[in-house]
């Protein structure tokens, strides 16, 4: 029967969408590297070294300076309202970044530590002039102090390291921390009191290893991995696993966009200023490592003159409000696949109910009523559809008495029986296939959004991001199932009668592993479908009755 085949594959094609994030996860993972200290970490080469191979087709101006490895300095200690900062006094980068609002996903009474050099993932930000004699992320800076705090009731806190003089030419390095915000400007001042001009560039990036970011779900497939935008590619994200066979690098030159690095919530992205000569650049570093950062130009520097580079650093949460206000393009960080247009006004009305409920799981389930209520008339069509074939079951079952295993007599006596009847096979059908973008747009939604982690709904239910610890959302949700399976009209092929009972306990199973919050959802879904479609079964099915009683 050609509806029940569409239906059936309708219902496959999902299982194998999340089949599929579970294969990426489980079957397929990333390599992951072993927890390291500082004093263990190898010592990648970034110039002409014998790791350096990558580094050839990157133009002379990329930063391809010999790394003296992972030294560590002395440790300037940064507290914001927003963040727990470690600035070493080697290269002056960030070697570890604590977002004080977020909790860990391994211990919810411990900050979220983004970026750290001691422990894996490994993950730092570097920075650098280049030119000769100028200092780069091996040059030991001096700090002037060694630890520094935001007082209350002041907007920014400056810390700023000093270079060693250099053939006359000063160089110092400031980071900008800004109250209630997770943008972190870091710059480069420059005095040239040489006897030449000068014309240096300037590059950011960031420097991590492949492991996973620590919550990331094993059954729930999330990107972790550089990204860039600009206006000729948009929005682009680079696999780990492509920069190691060497597609991915290469440089991308533009006058605007920024870099990021990505992981299941948060992002960090350099964002320079547009209107220069920007180069965008991913590489391999040694063995375990991958920069991605931006080279930025600076005004040429006369004899006896300044001049000063800024390129802003976020690292924080994938909040929607929050990425757009600050670069094009930015929000599109969260990842909601090949379904932004979809999953982007979803994802509004849901903080919009949020907003007056307080309550993200309640929010999930007033979504979902809406979303019901907006597709009931389509949805009452794929019932009726139903109910009418499930009316012709016995009618069914005497054709394939009548006609055994001749399938084209089978057939063509169906369709006889479908024109006497009225009834359009195919009607149920475009109902579900309308449907299935919100269907996993929202999933999507679920999946990706910041606002749901660590966000309690009900009773044991204390984080929607993660599984439900008791189980009990899921095994609702195999009863919900089974449940409809059983008000659907038995399809007529065996096999597939028992592969449509065995989906609820097989789904049931595979949604233990499942965020609550993408459980509720299709839990509440199937509710609202069953009583739905049962009483228009009922209707149908009474309606169906008198209408024979009649004729007899």
């Amino acid at each position: 029967m050609i509806d029940k085949k569409l239906i059936t594959l309708m219902i496959f094609l999902f299982s194998g969408f999340t089949l599929w994030q579970a294969w990426e996860a489980n079957v397929n993972p990333k390599t992951p590297i072993a927890a390291t200290s500082t004093a263990t970490l190898p010592q990648p080469t970034l110039g002409n070294g014998a790791n350096s191979a990558s580094a050839t087709a990157l133009p002379s101006t990329a930063p391809v300076l010999s790394d003296s490895g992972f030294a560590r300095g002395e440790r300037v200690v940064v507290r914001t309202d927003k963040f727990l900062a470690e600035i070493d006094t080697i290269g002056g980068g960030i070697r570890k970044l604590t977002l004080l609002q977020h909790l860990a996903a391994d211990d919810t009474g411990k900050p979220l530590v983004l970026m750290q050099d001691n422990a894996a993932p490994f993950y730092i930000t570097r920075a650098g002039l280049l030119g000769e004699g100028l200092p780069n992320h091996n040059t030991a800076f001096t700090a002037q102090a060694k630890e520094y705090t935001l007082e209350a009731g002041k907007p920014t806190l400056e810390v700023k390291l000093d270079a060693p003089d250099a053939n006359g030419i000063k160089v110092s390095k400031r980071f900008v921390f800004h109250r209630d915000s997770y943008v972190i400007d870091e710059s480069f001042d420059i005095s040239n009191n040489s006897a030449a001009p000068i014309q240096p560039n300037a590059y950011f990036e960031f420097l991590r290893d492949n492991t996973p970011p620590p919550g990331d779900q094993r059954f729930v497939s999330t990107f972790t991995g550089p990204a860039f935008y600009n206006e000729t590619e948009k929005f682009h994200k680079i696999d780990f696993a492509n920069i190691d066979k060497g597609k991915e690098n290469k440089v991308r030159k533009s006058r605007e966009g920024w870099v990021a690095m990505l992981q299941h919530y948060f992002v960090a992205a350099w964002i320079p200023k547009a209107g220069a000569d920007l180069e965008f650049y991913t590489r391999k570093v040694g063995d375990k490592y991958y920069s991605a950062g931006v080279v930025v130009p600076v005004t040429a520097v006369a004899a006896g003159a300044t001049s000063s580079v800024t390129v802003p650093l976020y690292a924080g949460p994938q909040e929607v409000d929050k990425l757009r206000d600050i670069a094009p393009g930015l929000d599109l960080t969260i990842d909601y696949s090949f379904l932004t247009i979809v999953a982007t006004p979803l994802f509004w009305l849901l903080s919009k109910i949020h907003d007056y409920v307080s309550n993200w799981g309640v929010a999930i389930i007033l979504l979902t009523v809406i979303i019901k209520a907006a597709f009931f008339h389509l949805s009452a069509k794929q019932y009726k559809s139903m109910a009418q074939m499930k009316v012709l079951g016995p009618k069914v079952e005497k054709l394939k008495q009548q006609y055994g295993d001749d399938r084209v007599k089978m057939n063509q006596a169906m369709m006889e029986l479908y024109k006497k009847e009225k009834i359009n096979p195919l009607s149920g059908c475009l109902p579900i296939l309308l449907q299935m973008p919100i269907f996993l747009a929202l999933y999507w939604v679920l999946l990706s959004a910041v606002e749901l982690r660590h966000a309690p709904f009900a009773l044991w239910i204390k984080d929607l991001s993660t599984a439900d610890p008791y189980y009990v959302l899921p095994v609702i949700y195999g009863i919900t199932m089974y449940i409809t399976t059983k008000l659907n009209p038995p399809p007529p092929d065996p096999i597939q009668a028992k592969m449509m009972t065995i989906m609820p306990l097989v789904f049931s199973v595979f949604f233990f592993f499942f965020p609550a919050g993408l459980v509720l959802y299709y839990t509440v879904n199937n509710v609202l479908s069953i009583a739905q479609q049962w009483t228009l079964t009922r209707a149908h099915e009474a309606q169906a009755a008198a209408s024979e009683n009649a004729k007899r």
